[in-house]
């Protein structure tokens, strides 16, 4: 019986061997908050994603039935002898995240679905046109709420049969003749019908019948009844009163504006869906922009003349060469409206700009053309580039040039919508007082303390009452986790991996299940000391609702709340794979072995730089007001490496990314890119070029992997071409490329896999059967170095291949540089799509320091620590060092308090997210930021300093 408890009590995992791991056993507690940790490499994930959850997957796979079970494939059974205890497994990981632009964070969380069923049930609809309240009446009401007017009132029913309709209506007046009825209102002036009635036919003229004239006062309810129905039959559902004091009420019996004629569809949901036709903007389909071409972008430098190449978009270059038609046309133009080609275009009057960019207007002016077939003169009307360079990427069939010309276009908001993405009769349905698209774009913290203040009327109040209820939990669950700083209308493709994370994170607490283990993967990723504890929190929330947390983590904070600690390792790649230490943050103190312990009770730590170094120069942004900065001057320090911090949704991306990677990529590196709002920066001139190495994969397809991406596969193909085999057999280097014919197996392309698509599932992945996934045909594997073939060098961990090329200096220093980022257990050919974000970043990182440097290039890093154990923080520290050697400049945005304590300069962006943040809080060496009152960056950074 006792060991039937046990068994419940812990997921026993017995002999795991997936990927890196050794014949692992390990007893995870259930129902408690465990930690996985241990080097980058060392198979956590191994354990956590591919073994747990593959497993806790494949058995809720084999509950189904079959017929079920055909649509998903077979799933895998992960190289594992035994788990028992396994409850059924939640992943939420980084990658998972909805790149799709009509994804919204409140769409993933769901909030927008009962916002949606909120204005549908208690919306007050309003005209599109003139915003007055549209009600919806029936008879009865109409009666009741004419009854209410002072008794011995005189009224006119009248009943509005034409509204803003030019023309004479002679047959209409006649048919109201003989129906009977005696007076009609036209445009404000009462007439008998007997009289001769003669309208201006253009002119647009209201009329209205008189139908019945009474005097308020009991007892008259049946005829005005009757009257009422009448006046709806003729005026199709509206009804007027004239109350002979000037005052006219209207009533509809529809959905319809009595004024202006506008009548609204019945208001359902999917009125305010905008992945919906019958919600979206008619105009951008509900995506809320469109991309249209820029003319910063085509003509990027208004500095030059026409004939120095100031327009740069493509099919235009050529104007600056006499001979082509572009230039003939150019000519013309000139010719025309007087104006010359060899003026900077900057400095031409605002017509003649208007008529190079939109065109004549139809005025055709004569273009002389000598071409291949003999000369001429046409006749043509200029259209504008714009209109002539649309037209052009309309009609190209190649898609080569379709990504040429976006390169020229920006997103712009739609004109119809002005980016709120719903109908105008959809945004103009409000709830106390704001439609939808106001609400969705409110910060989490407003929406809170707005849904707290809702005035609603007692109806709306009981009708609503469930639907806010709900709304209001999900809502406060996205505050605990961290995230009062976004709005629920914020495209998810613009998150980062952990505000994604959080969000998943979110609408599971919001879910209530209970039972479930829950896999997160880093769940801590962006966010800044001080709102750990509002996640922590809400992940305890988790397991005291009767869940097991496995989260894979590397942050202090989170392993010293954990209940249990799992330390795998001890090295990472082939020397991983193996359970080091488990217990709470305290055994693993006091255990020699575990190398997180070492960092844990301080034995280890990231040295504090005994001088900090002073910077060469200074680049200075001149009135930064992208987002939600607050039209600020920032001094970013040259030669040195400075940390950029503060709480999450502060401004620090917006910063730096948006404006400064930007600007700078714009103006070095000739980048077609519009920078974030701002107006200047200076000292420029003192770099040459900048490199951003963030997150995004280092390519889209399997092809992609880090020999290829660092240039080291080029060599390889050398080194393999030289060999006396390769020579015999007369092998080139193209030879030993997968993506070129020849030496590729062209069962597969040189993919090694196969894709099988499912129409409406993820697309499954196959090995090659013909070459077995070794990507080469036999002939090109039959060549070798050293006794191993090209696809033997490419499944080499980073750490083999720096054995096996030790005596090819110029091969051993870019696979060193791989070893030194911390990425020694990564395959040489790994596929991209396998690569986390922080691995493809230290790729890229890699690849930089391999690079000579010309001691004037600006780095910028975006949370570099993504993924790394204290151990190699410590070496990213050291590299980025390295970077920053010989006068380059590192900008880093980081949380990581290891890496703010070594940088040499901070600038800490503030003080809060959102609204409440986008200003400088403090800046200088991290002891004076540490000194700062206001900072909360230097409250932790402090406690660093100290120890």
């Amino acid at each position: 019986m006792a060991a039937d408890i046990s068994k419940k009590q812990f997921i026993r995992i017995r002999g795991a061997n997936v990927n890196n791991l050794k014949n692992l056993s390990v007893d995870i507690p259930r129902d408690k908050f465990v930690v996985l940790t241990g080097l980058s490499g060392s198979g956590k994930s191994s354990l956590a994603f591919d073994t747990i959850y593959a497993e806790g997957q494949r058995r809720y796979m084999e509950s189904l039935s079959s017929y079920a079970r055909q649509f998903l494939g077979q799933m895998e059974k992960p190289d594992v002898e035994s788990i028992e205890g396994l409850p059924p497994a939640i992943s939420i990981d980084q990658k998972s995240t909805n790149r799709n632009p009509r994804s919204t964070v409140g769409t993933v969380t769901e909030i927008y679905d009962y916002f949606r069923l909120l204005y549908a049930r208690v919306g007050i609809p309003h005209c599109p046109k003139c915003g007055r309240e549209i009600k919806k009446q029936t008879v009865d009401q109409m009666v009741d709420s004419i009854m209410s007017f002072p008794e011995r009132t005189k009224i006119q029913l009248l009943a509005p049969v034409v509204r803003g309709r030019k023309g004479t209506h002679v047959k209409l007046l006649d048919h109201a003749k003989r129906s009977g009825y005696v007076r009609v209102q036209i445009d404000g002036n009462m007439y008998e019908l007997s009289e001769e009635i003669s309208l201006d036919k253009n002119i647009k003229h209201n009329i209205e019948i008189v139908v019945d004239r009474l005097i308020v006062k009991p007892g008259i309810e049946k005829r005005l009844s009757d009257s009422i129905e009448t006046v709806l039959e003729l005026a199709d559902g509206l009804l007027m009163v004239d109350t002979m004091d000037g005052n006219i009420h209207n009533f509809s019996q529809s959905f319809s504006c009595p004024d202006c004629g506008v009548s609204i569809d019945e208001i359902e949901p999917r009125s305010f869906s905008f992945n919906n036709p019958f919600g979206a903007c008619p105009d951008c389909l509900g995506l809320g922009y469109k991309m249209e071409f820029d003319i910063d972008l085509m003509i990027p430098d208004k500095s030059l003349s026409i004939l120095e190449g100031a327009i740069a978009v493509t099919g235009w270059q050529s104007c600056t060469s006499e001979g082509s038609f572009s230039r003939a046309i150019l000519d013309a133009l000139a010719r025309e409206y007087d104006f010359s080609l060899a003026t900077p275009f900057e400095d031409y009057p605002e017509k003649i700009k208007d008529i190079l960019i939109n065109g004549t207007n139809g005025h055709s002016v004569k273009v002389y053309y000598k071409g291949q077939r003999g000369e001429g003169v046409y006749d043509v009307a200029f259209p504008g580039l714009i209109r002539n360079v649309e037209q052009r990427y309309r009609e190209t069939g190649s898609d080569t040039m379709k990504q040429e010309y976006e390169s020229f276009m920006q997103i712009t908001p739609c004109k119809t919508c002005k980016g709120q993405r719903l109908k105008k009769a959809s945004l103009a349905v409000t709830v106390a007082d704001k439609n939808i698209y106001e609400i969705t774009n409110l910060s989490i913290e407003k929406l809170k303390a707005f849904l707290a203040d809702m005035q609603l009327t007692q109806q709306q109040q009981l009708i609503g009452k469930q639907i806010l209820k709900e709304i209001k939990a999900r809502v406060s669950f996205l505050s605990d986790v961290g995230l009062d700083y976004l709005s629920l209308g914020r495209a998810t493709g613009t998150l980062s991996g952990g505000e994604a994370q959080r969000i998943r994170l979110a609408t599971q607490i919001g879910s209530g299940l209970v039972g479930v283990a829950y896999i997160l993967d880093e769940p801590s990723i962006g966010l800044h000391q001080r709102d750990n504890d509002r996640l922590l929190s809400s992940l305890m929330k988790l397991r005291d609702l009767g869940n097991s947390l496995i989260v894979v983590e590397h942050d202090e904070d989170t392993m010293r709340a954990a209940d249990c600690i799992v330390d795998i390792g001890p090295g990472a790649g082939e020397h991983g794979g193996q359970l080091v230490a488990m217990g709470t943050a305290e055994d693993l103190m006091k255990n020699e072995n575990s190398v997180t312990g070492a960092y844990l009770s301080g034995k280890l730590k990231i040295p504090v730089p005994a001088e900090r170094r002073k910077p060469t120069g200074f680049l200075t942004i001149k009135g930064a007001a992208e987002n939600n900065l607050k039209n600020i001057d920032v001094k970013i320090p040259l030669g040195i490496m400075t940390c950029i911090t503060g709480v999450s949704g502060s401004g620090k991306s917006s910063l730096i990314n948006e404006i400064l990677y930007k600007h700078l990529a714009r103006d070095l590196n000739r980048a077609r890119v519009i920078p974030g709002k701002h107006k200047d920066i200076l000292g420029v001139d003192q770099l040459d070029k900048v490199i951003n190495i963030d997150q995004s994969p280092i390519g889209r397809t399997p092809r992609s992997n880090p020999a290829t991406y660092t240039g080291v596969f080029d060599q390889i193909r050398d080194l393999f071409a030289a060999t006396a085999d390769a020579k015999a057999r007369g092998y080139k280097k193209g030879r030993f490329s997968f993506n070129v014919k020849g030496g590729r197996c062209e069962a597969c392309s040189g993919d090694g896999i196969i894709k099988i698509e499912m129409h409406f599932l993820p697309d499954v992945y196959v090995p090659c059967e013909v070459c077995k996934g070794r990507r080469y045909n036999r002939e090109t594997l039959e060549v070798k170095y050293k006794d191993k073939s090209i696809y033997d060098v490419l499944n080499m961990t980073v750490e083999e291949a720096l054995t096996f090329f030790e005596n090819v200096p110029s091969i051993k220093r870019k696979i060193q540089t791989l070893y030194d980022v911390g990425l020694s257990y990564i395959r040489l050919g790994q596929p991209s799509t396998e690569l986390s974000g922080g691995e493809a970043q230290r790729i890229k990182l890699a690849t930089e320091l391999s690079k000579r440097s010309t001691g004037k290039t600006i780095y910028i890093l975006d949370e570099p620590t993504t993924g790394l154990h204290f151990a190699d923080v410590h070496k990213l520290v050291e590299i980025l060092k390295r970077l920053s050697e010989g006068g380059n400049t590192v900008v880093v945005i980081e949380h990581n308090l290891d890496v703010i304590k070594t940088a040499d300069y901070i600038i800490d962006i503030g003080p809060e997210g959102g609204d409440k943040g986008g200003t400088v809080v403090a800046q200088g060496t991290p002891e004076e930021i540490a000194q700062s009152p206001v900072s909360y960056t230097g409250k932790y950074v402090k406690k660093y300093l100290e120890d």
